[in-house]
C-alpha cells in the first residue's frame, strides 16, 4: 500500500483542461476559444515591441538577481498607483494605499483573501453571477463563506442592471464584494462612469468593502477611462482592495506580474496592513519576481515607451473590436437566424454566446471547437482563418 493511496483525483480546472484537451487533438483545423489569452490574426501571442525595449535595456543595466523586498518594488508600486488612480487622485492617496509587486492578478486575489480572512470581520465573499470560475477556488481556500448578487441578465444576454443594484442594496455591511473593473469576465458586460457612481455610493450607504479585479485595463474604452471604477470608488474615500494584473494588456502572462492596492479609509491603519500583508506574502511566495515588474517599471517610466505603450493596447482592442463586429456580421450572413448582435456591444476579450452546455460539448466533439461549457468563448480567438468554420460549426449546432 502506497502513502498516497488516499489522495484522490482532484476534478480538472474548467478552463485550463481544454487546452489540454485541444493540444491533443489531431485535427488541424481545431479552434481553441476557451483560454484567456490574446491572438493575432495569425493565432499568435505576440511579444508587445515596448517589452521586447524594456527587456534589452532590463539587460543591459541589471547588476544582481538578489531577492526584491517582499512588497516588490518601491517604483512598480508608484507607477501601477498612478496607473489605477490617475496622478492626482494617486497623489491624494499617499499614506493610504499600500502597494504589493504580486505574482500576476492570481496572486494579489490570493494575498487580498488570506489578509479578508484573518484581519476583517467580513462573513462572506460576494461574487457576480457569474464570475471568472477560479474566484470560487481561491477565496474559499482560506476559509470565506461565498455568496452571489444578480448581474447578468442570461435571457437578454446583458447587464441586469435593477436587479444588479437591488443586490448590492442588500448586501451585508462589512461583507467583500468583488467587483470586474472593466471587461466583465465571462459576459463582456460592463458598468458605466456613472453606474460606478451608482456603486460608490451603495458601498457607502450599506458600508460593504469592494474588492476590484482589475486585469484587462486598456482593453474596453481605453486605459483611463476603463479605470473609472477604481477611481470612483477610491476617490469616494470608501476602503477598497484593486487587483491590478499586466498579462493581457502587456503580455506578460508567464512572468506572472500584478499588483495588490488596499486603499484604507484613515492612514492610522496603513502600517499595520503592510505588515499582515507580509505574513501572506512571506508563507505564500516570500518575494516576488523581479524580471515581469521591471519590464512594467522600465516603460511606465518613460513617456516615450508608456505612449508606444498605449498604442499597441489601442491596437489589440481595436482587434477585438473588429472581430465582434466581423463574427456578428458573418453569422448573420451564413443565415443563422439567432440574433447575436449582443456580442457587438460587450467589451474585453470574453463574450457569453447563449449556447448551452450541450451545444459546448456538440462544438468540441463533432467541429474541435473549444470553449467553455458556460458557452463563454474567447473573442480574441477568431481570425480570417477560421470564422469561415467557427460560423458553420455554431449554426451546425443551434
Amino acid at each position: 500500500m502506497s502513502y498516497f493511496d488516499t489522495v484522490s483525483l482532484a476534478p480538472a480546472d474548467p478552463i485550463l483542461s481544454l487546452t489540454e484537451a485541444f493540444k491533443s487533438d489531431p485535427n488541424p483545423d481545431k479552434i481553441n476559444l476557451s483560454v484567456g489569452v490574446f491572438v493575432d490574426q495569425s493565432g499568435t501571442t505576440p511579444i508587445l515591441d515596448t517589452v521586447k525595449e524594456a527587456e534589452k535595456r532590463l539587460l543591459a543595466t541589471s547588476k544582481t538577481k538578489s531577492y526584491l523586498p517582499m512588497t516588490g518594488s518601491p517604483a512598480y508600486a508608484s507607477l501601477t498607483q498612478k496607473l489605477v488612480f490617475g496622478d492626482e487622485l494617486a497623489a491624494s492617496l499617499q499614506g493610504r494605499v499600500a502597494t504589493l509587486q504580486t505574482p500576476g492578478g492570481t496572486g494579489a486575489l490570493r494575498v487580498a483573501a488570506d489578509f479578508i480572512a484573518k484581519n476583517t470581520s467580513a462573513q462572506k465573499i460576494w461574487l457576480s453571477n457569474p464570475t471568472w470560475a477560479n474566484h470560487k477556488g481561491i477565496f474559499s481556500a482560506p476559509g470565506l463563506g461565498l455568496d452571489t448578487y444578480d448581474y447578468f441578465d442570461s435571457d437578454t444576454l446583458s447587464l441586469d442592471y435593477p436587479a444588479f443594484l437591488k443586490a448590492l442594496e442588500n448586501i451585508p455591511a462589512g461583507d467583500i464584494v468583488v467587483l470586474h473593473g472593466c471587461c466583465h469576465n465571462p459576459t463582456g458586460a460592463d458598468l458605466t462612469p456613472d453606474q460606478w457612481e451608482d456603486v460608490a455610493r451603495i458601498a457607502a450607504s450599506k458600508q460593504w468593502i469592494p474588492l476590484v479585479d482589475f486585469a484587462y485595463q486598456g482593453f474596453g474604452t481605453d486605459i483611463d477611462t476603463d479605470a473609472a471604477s477604481a477611481r470612483i470608488i477610491a476617490a469616494a474615500g470608501l476602503p477598497v482592495f484593486i487587483c491590478q494584473s499586466f498579462s493581457k494588456n502587456l503580455g506578460l502572462y508567464q512572468d506572472r506580474v500584478g499588483a495588490l492596492h488596499v486603499v484604507t479609509d484613515d492612514a492610522a491603519n496603513h502600517a499595520n496592513i503592510v505588515s499582515q500583508l507580509k505574513i501572506s506574502v512571506r508563507v505564500n511566495y516570500s518575494n516576488p519576481p523581479a524580471h515581469g515588474g521591471g519590464i512594467v517599471t522600465t516603460i511606465l517610466s518613460d513617456e516615450a515607451l508608456t505612449e508606444k505603450w498605449h498604442a499597441e493596447v489601442a491596437a489589440m482592442r481595436d482587434r477585438i473590436a473588429g472581430v465582434r463586429t466581423q463574427f456578428v456580421d458573418a453569422l448573420k450572413a451564413a443565415g443563422v437566424e439567432r440574433d447575436f448582435s449582443f456580442l457587438k456591444e460587450q467589451k474585453g476579450m470574453f463574450s457569453f454566446t447563449g449556447l448551452t452546455k450541450e451545444q459546448a460539448i456538440a462544438l468540441r466533439e463533432k467541429h474541435s471547437v473549444y470553449i467553455v461549457d458556460s458557452g463563454r468563448i474567447n473573442v480574441a480567438g477568431i481570425t480570417n482563418a477560421n470564422i469561415d468554420r467557427l460560423v458553420a460549426a455554431i449554426k451546425s449546432v443551434l
